[in-house]
């Protein structure tokens, strides 16, 4: 598994999106960083942001609006928020 940085961009966002619980996030992060399949060119933005999701269920290291917005940032991506009425 080589992760890219779409990769992680669409997991933060499916995160956003409801498609993925806390938990997941974590345990893909984790697996990630202990196969060490983080691709050589984009190895610091990419280590740093996996790492950072790996501690997220810790409460110290929990996830802010933020924190999410400044990692799609350094990927090169952009969030963007979009409301539904409640049915």
């Amino acid at each position: 598994m080589n992760v890219t940085r779409q990769q992680v961009a669409e997991r933060l966002g499916g995160y956003l999106r409801g498609e993925w619980r806390l938990e997941e996030i974590v345990s893909w992060a984790e697996a990630a960083m202990a196969e060490g399949a983080l691709p050589e060119e984009d190895l610091t933005v990419v280590r740093d942001i996996v790492a950072r999701l790996g501690v997220s269920d810790v409460a110290a290291f929990g996830l802010t609006w933020e924190d999410l917005r400044e990692m799609l940032a350094r990927l090169g991506y952009r969030a963007q928020v979009e409301l539904e009425a409640a049915v």
